[in-house]
């Protein structure tokens, strides 16, 4: 953990004054290190969010905070003509005295943003109701962003869900067969590479013009929503290291993929691993309630497919990891990559079994969101 007087002296850096009140780590988050600190001026107390980028991951932090300062520039624009308020519904980052929008100190890089204070996040729910509000968050934000100009944008991360070379990476780990470990997920890599044509289709929309770019979050797990304390409804997309251009499927289907399955995503117990229609549905109506107008209708029709294409592609991932000799993902048991990619297939053949169902949820809630909009 770093020491108070090194989080001070950043804080400096960024033109903050006053006495510190407070100061704590965050546990929560796997990449970069957080802390929460409060300072004291003329008897008011603000508090911010400092950040040390793990640069082992994100390799050019220039370039990413110029996608999450642009961005949050946006929606503040946005959300002011809306009526909205700025200060909570979207991340404020400030820049060095020096105009940066990041300090590099060495071998580290640090930003700072403002805590949204009186909010809270749920790293799991079971509460429709809060799914619901998830989405509708989630939507919105696309919404708001229906019209960002995306080439001014850096794709930080290349190909990050770029399904087709994520199937391609796992036959290539499996010809390589790095740690001997092919033999063993013979079953798993027939089911992979049986859906092989499934990893094409959202490219391929793309390619041929009937589904656009967009901003994307790409990581629009439940405890990347902010939610108020008082209403309990979501009010604040957070974690926005991997904005960049992408698909509206991105966004939806990996929500889905994590949020609507029975079962968390290294159950062992395949029998409890499906999808849960009122989860499915909740988020589906948030979502569409506030985005249906943004999106077109080839991107309406695949929404639930976009569910499917996020968990086969993530399971995809955790196979090849397991091939690699467990690289990538943190495990907790020789075997856990194993389990998960298990698990996502798992939820891949429900989602296969259920698809008419969650096709006709996606028509009724976007019949419902258009009649409340006219």
């Amino acid at each position: 953990m770093e020491s108070l007087k090194t989080i001070i002296d950043v804080c400096r850096a960024f033109g903050i004054a006053g006495e510190p009140a407070d100061y704590r780590a965050f546990t929560s988050g796997h990449i970069n290190s957080t802390f929460l600190v409060a300072f004291e001026t003329d008897g008011q107390t603000q508090k911010y969010l400092v950040q040390k980028i793990n640069t082992a991951v994100f390799r050019d932090p220039d370039a990413l905070m110029e996608n999450i300062v642009r961005v949050t520039h946006y929606l503040r624009k946005r959300i002011r003509e809306q009526g909205g308020d700025p200060e909570r519904e979207t991340l404020h980052f400030l820049k060095t005295v020096d105009g940066g929008l990041c300090l590099r100190r060495g071998e580290t890089c640090w930003r700072i943003y403002r805590f949204i204070d009186h909010s809270f996040t749920y790293d799991l729910s079971n509460d429709a109701g809060s799914f619901r509000s998830a989405g509708e968050r989630f939507g919105h934000f696309q919404r708001l962003l229906s019209e960002y100009p995306i080439e001014s944008l850096y794709e930080t991360i290349p190909d990050f869900h770029n399904t087709p070379k994520r199937v391609a990476a796992l036959e290539e780990a499996a010809e390589a067969d790095a740690v001997g470990r092919a033999h063993k997920v013979q079953k798993e890599l027939s089911f992979a590479l049986a859906r092989k044509d499934d990893a094409e289709i959202a490219l391929r929309l793309l390619k041929e013009g009937k589904v656009p770019l967009r901003v994307t979050h790409n990581d629009t797990k439940l405890n990347n929503i902010l939610f108020d304390e008082e209403t309990k409804e979501g009010i604040c997309v957070i974690d926005l290291d991997t904005i960049m251009p992408g698909l509206s499927f991105y966004d939806f289907g990996d929500a889905i993929r994590s949020g609507a399955s029975t079962a968390m995503e290294d159950e062992r117990d395949l029998s409890k691993v499906s999808v849960s229609p009122e989860m499915f549905r909740a988020y589906t109506a948030g979502f569409l309630s506030a985005c249906v107008n943004a999106l077109t209708p080839d991107e309406i029709d695949h929404l639930a497919f976009s569910a499917k294409l996020m968990t086969y592609e993530c399971g995809v991932r955790f196979l090849t990891d397991y091939l690699c000799g467990d690289t990538y993902f943190k495990i907790d048991t020789p075997d856990h990559n194993l389990v998960r990619a298990r698990n996502q297939f798992k939820l891949v053949s429900e989602m296969e079994r259920m698809m008419p169902e969650l096709e006709q949820i996606v028509k009724e809630e976007a019949e419902k969101a258009k009649t409340n909009k006219e």
